[in-house]
């Protein structure tokens, strides 16, 4: 006889910033903002949410509510979080242990997004580097903060993608491939001075910022205050930079007006699952 389903568990995720740079569909990182899925509630998600979606093809049963910190649409991770919510909501239901199976969830969360930088970082936190189906976490020797600027407008991921090109130069492709290397080395190396040019992009920034030079000058405006890096946070139209946190007041103080500027802490800890004592 099946064991019943669980109704004391409280799941939490962590949001995420794709791309780096140059380092596309292969590194993100999570941020400290949250979103989280509860069973029940009196104002369920509805059945067209990504969290519900995940959820029922895990074997979720009954309502769930989504409760989310940040806002969808904006280039910080909002389906592939609620996608792992709902995936990880499903194992709690039933009392599934959920360190063994971050794995299943990770390929199952990236078959529904489509790419797998976002549910890695929010699955398992940290700066998480993925390809191929693996994810693996870059060492951090400090802390770093981010600043992230986050106009009142959503991009579409797939409006966004439809801006690349099919084709790109061999040129182009080595010197994302050498960024991407470089970027790796330098976070886990600790070296702050190589960050500026290991975050430089050739292959999907400009043609995305072409529509969004308000992005572009919140970019610029954070690395003239002194930040590590910045770059277009997913597919936008947030920007964010990776900032000293002895810099993160006067970076996120320096950003233009028309956004809202967060000073965020890299989520250490992926998806969590907590039992519900209220």
């Amino acid at each position: 006889m099946a064991p019943a389903a669980r109704d004391d568990w409280v799941v939490r995720v962590p949001a995420s910033s794709a791309n780096l740079g140059p380092a596309f569909d292969a590194l993100a990182v999570a941020l400290d903002i949250h979103l989280e899925v509860v069973p029940g509630g009196a104002q369920s998600a509805p059945e067209t949410h990504p969290a519900v979606r995940a959820f029922r093809g895990a074997g979720g049963v009954g309502p769930i509510t989504v409760r989310v910190r940040f806002p969808g649409g904006r280039g910080l991770g909002f389906s592939g979080a609620a996608r792992v919510g709902g995936l990880v909501a499903a194992y709690a239901q039933h009392d599934r242990a959920l360190e063994p199976a971050r794995a299943r969830i990770l390929h199952a969360a990236g078959e529904l997004e489509g790419h797998f930088d976002n549910v890695a970082a929010s699955l398992f936190g940290g700066i998480v580097a993925v390809a191929g189906g693996h994810a693996v976490r870059v060492p951090l020797p400090r802390d770093l903060a981010v600043v992230v600027w986050i106009p009142d407008r959503e991009t579409s991921t797939p409006s966004a993608r439809r801006l690349l090109p099919d084709r790109v130069s061999f040129e182009d492709a080595s010197f994302n491939v050498g960024r991407t290397a470089l970027l790796v080395a330098a976070l886990a190396a600790g070296d702050d001075a190589a960050l500026r040019v290991a975050t430089e992009d050739r292959l999907h920034q400009d043609r995305r910022l072409a529509r969004a030079g308000d992005t572009r000058r919140a970019m610029d405006a954070a690395l003239g205050a002194g930040a590590l890096a910045a770059w277009l946070s997913g597919s936008g139209p947030t920007a964010a930079a990776l900032v000293d946190p002895a810099r993160a007041s006067a970076v996120a103080a320096a950003l233009p007006p028309g956004g809202r500027a967060e000073i965020l802490s890299i989520a250490t800890t992926g998806a969590t699952v907590t039992r519900d004592e209220g």
